[in-house]
């Protein structure tokens, strides 16, 4: 099993679960949270456009999806064509257990 994670720099959130929905993908976590890229974010213009603001840290999405190896290239393929801007990580996923079902493994996603 692998852990697919995705920040997103622009809310690309709906395509993306679209995608990940017609391909049989149904459990996806989306938090919004903050962070910093490397690129600094828009500029801010506070009190009538005379003070100018560069926040430290920006909106983003971040989303994550436990699929099985053999999606991986497929889910990643979805992604890439429903996102704009954003980075994505791949982890091994060493131990899954549902705990209403006892369920181990993929049986859990």
């Amino acid at each position: 099993m692998l852990k697919i994670e995705v920040i997103l720099g622009e809310n690309d959130v709906m395509a993306i679960s679209e995608g990940l929905k017609a391909v049989g993908i149904g459990g996806l976590t989306v938090s919004k949270v903050r962070g910093r890229g490397k690129k600094p974010g828009p500029e801010i213009h506070a009190s009538k456009g005379s003070e100018i603001f560069v926040p430290q840290f920006n909106d983003k999405y971040r989303l994550e999806v436990i699929i099985s190896d053999t999606k991986e290239d497929e889910v990643v393929s979805i992604i890439k064509e429903n996102a704009r801007v954003g980075k994505i990580f791949i982890s091994q996923i060493l131990r899954a257990i549902d705990i209403s079902t006892d369920a181990e493994g993929e049986k859990t996603i």
